[in-house]
């Protein structure tokens, strides 16, 4: 019995059958909540058992022989609107939730996220994972700006929530902003609290444009970071992070 084998057995003897599924043969667990995500990398370090972060695959599409002695974590069913507070202009979602749905709801409370408009065809933690930036004119707006929290289960299966849902918190490193560009590689993200706009500066974003999501470029630095400065930054991150690397850099 292969390592992987091993793996699967001991993850259906711990969650309903449904969990553990096969998209294009390759195993995938879809968890239902941050304890179900924490649970299954905490399993995966007890036994090497390499794992894969997807949403809807946009990017990397989890298939072939890179993923065949991989467990892919998948985010389908944290697809909820969890909480929406007008009052202080902010979102909390599922990480599997569509980007371009969330203005359909909060349009209706009088408030949008810009990036919302944009034609990015995926879910909001993939576009936070792969540092989704749009432009107007000469500036660059990162969906990461109106990033404020996160509920995460980390590689070595304990759940993070950084960040805070205040206008004013307290000053220092803002560990939650660190996730976006992170590619998969620093945990799954569960659930996100973005900070949403009123309807009233719509039009200031009339003209934002989407910039396309550059992988190789992403793998070239990760892979042979040289002297970049932010690439060994990354590394130093990679390293703390996930000191058994649970979650590789596949690049298809």
């Amino acid at each position: 019995m292969t390592r992987l084998d091993s793996f699967i057995a001991f993850v259906k003897r711990n969650f309903p059958d449904d969990r553990l599924t096969y998209q294009k043969g390759i195993a995938t667990f879809h968890p239902e909540n941050a304890g179900e995500a924490a649970a299954i990398i905490r399993m995966a370090n007890e036994s090497g058992q390499e794992l894969f972060v997807t949403g809807f695959g946009n990017h990397i599409d989890p298939i072939g022989s890179k993923f065949e002695q991989l467990v892919t974590l998948r985010s389908d069913r944290l697809n909820k609107l969890i909480n929406v507070v007008p009052e202080d202009f902010y979102v909390d979602v599922g990480a599997g939730y569509p980007l371009r749905e969330l203005n359909l709801e909060l349009i209706e409370q009088g408030l949008f996220l810009p990036h919302a408009d944009l034609p990015y065809v995926g879910s909001i933690a993939g576009a936070i994972a792969v540092g989704m930036t749009a432009q107007r004119q000469n500036k660059e707006i990162p969906l990461s700006k109106f990033l404020i929290r996160a509920e995460i289960a980390n590689p070595l299966g304990d759940i993070l929530r950084p960040g805070s849902a205040c206008f004013k918190s307290v000053s220092g490193l803002d560990i939650v902003k660190i996730y976006s560009s992170s590619w998969g590689l620093l945990g799954m993200i569960v659930s996100v609290t973005l900070r949403i706009l009123p309807l009233s500066l719509k039009a200031d974003f009339e003209e934002l444009v989407l910039k396309a999501v550059d992988l190789k470029k992403f793998c070239n630095l990760y892979l042979h970071p040289a002297s970049s400065i932010s690439a060994n930054y990354s590394h130093q991150i990679k390293r703390n992070f996930d000191p058994n690397n649970i979650f590789p850099l596949i690049a298809s």
